[in-house]
């Protein structure tokens, strides 16, 4: 039933890495509610400031409103316990508990490929994007993306007018479209397409949100291309998720002397494939498997430090091989212990960082 599921999915500070862990330890959403919050601290499994609000009536409360307000609003929520839950994406080392999904469910079911890119394309950077995804389409190819401004928008857009199926991949609520001038993409999108958030309805989109998302637009895809991108552009975020999980990543190379090429070209150097069409993609895609990687038995690789926003890269700098607690942690930062769950667990999702127990944190290198 999803009303225990969206009750956890709701504890703050939680998240989806902690929400994975009680799940190896408890089984289901529902036998963790039934556990005394003294037996969850007990077993370390997260932090007491969590485990605490497990026993708050509020949360089954505010579930319920969620159910009632996503089915008047056509929203269909689903869980990693449904039997539709994206299979790529339910392999991934933080799947979402939960998804809020807006169209044709039926798209998950087929090949899909990310495209993500810079907010401000070049005409150079347009007509690629343009015409890579006419072709991906061409071989009945979903397009996955984030319906941000520039790239994505062109993404999106093309492939409605190729008559393709595309998703977009929400940093916020469906109910909250960002940016407010995509509402009507938006609308063509999930005519033939969906919209997926993991973020509850009303969820404002704050800037911590859309790292946390890029996971999930590569998590979805066979493969992520990147067209243009500067040197710290968060569809750079995607890419390297995607090598996280084992997806396929291609770059359209650029002009050496344009700085929407940086990110790209960076890629490249690093062993992405150079991407210069959708039949190329759609051939390579044909013959080359990658099996997902068991995150269970092998270490995430880490992202580049530089694509850390301030806040993440100041936490980062105080946690070292050494256990530190989440209250020395803030001590250090100058922050409330409330004000770092939101970067430790983007942190935690990067794979730089774990909590080993109780409230302690280490690097994972």
């Amino acid at each position: 039933m999803p009303l225990s599921w969206i009750a956890l999915n709701s504890v703050k500070g939680l998240g989806p890495v902690r929400i994975k862990g009680l799940l190896q330890k408890y089984g289901t959403p529902e036998e963790v509610f039934k556990k005394s919050v003294s037996e969850i601290i007990r077993d370390g499994v997260i932090p007491e400031i969590c485990a605490a609000q497990l026993s708050n009536p509020e949360l089954f409360r505010n579930a319920e409103k969620q159910l009632l307000f996503a089915q008047k609003t056509g929203v269909t929520v689903i869980t990693l316990s449904s039997t539709d839950y994206p299979s790529y994406l339910r392999e991934i080392f933080a799947p979402p508990p939960v998804l809020y999904i807006k169209g044709n469910r039926t798209v998950f079911s087929g090949h899909a490929v990310a495209v993500v890119g810079t907010r401000l394309p070049t005409a150079y950077g347009k007509k690629a994007a343009v015409s890579i995804t006419k072709e991906l389409v061409q071989h009945k190819i979903s397009i996955i993306s984030g319906l941000a401004r520039g790239i994505d928008s062109i993404a999106h857009e093309t492939c409605i007018l190729n008559s393709g199926s595309t998703v977009a991949v929400l940093g916020c609520g469906i109910d909250r479209i960002y940016p407010p001038e995509n509402r009507g993409l938006a609308e063509k999108i999930i005519e033939n397409g969906a919209l997926v958030s993991e973020f509850p309805l009303g969820t404002q989109p704050e800037s911590f949100n859309f790292p946390r998302r890029n996971r999930i637009i590569s998590g979805l895809s066979a493969a992520v291309l990147v067209i243009e991108a500067g040197e710290k552009s968060g569809s750079l975020i995607t890419a390297h998720y995607a090598l996280q999980q084992g997806r396929d990543v291609f770059a359209v190379p650029g002009p050496i002397t344009s700085a929407q090429s940086t990110g790209t070209f960076n890629l490249l150097r690093e062993g992405a494939s150079p991407a210069r069409s959708g039949h190329e993609i759609a051939e390579s895609l044909k013959v080359v498997t990658h099996p997902l990687v068991n995150f269970t038995s092998c270490p995430a690789p880490q992202l580049p430090l530089s694509l850390l926003c301030d806040a993440e890269r100041e936490i980062f700098a105080q946690i070292s091989s050494v256990p530190l607690r989440i209250d020395e942690l803030a001590e250090k930062c100058g922050k409330s212990p409330g004000e770092l769950f939101c970067n430790l667990l983007n942190l935690e999702l990067k794979g730089l960082v774990q909590q080993i127990s109780g409230q302690q944190f280490i690097r994972t290198e």
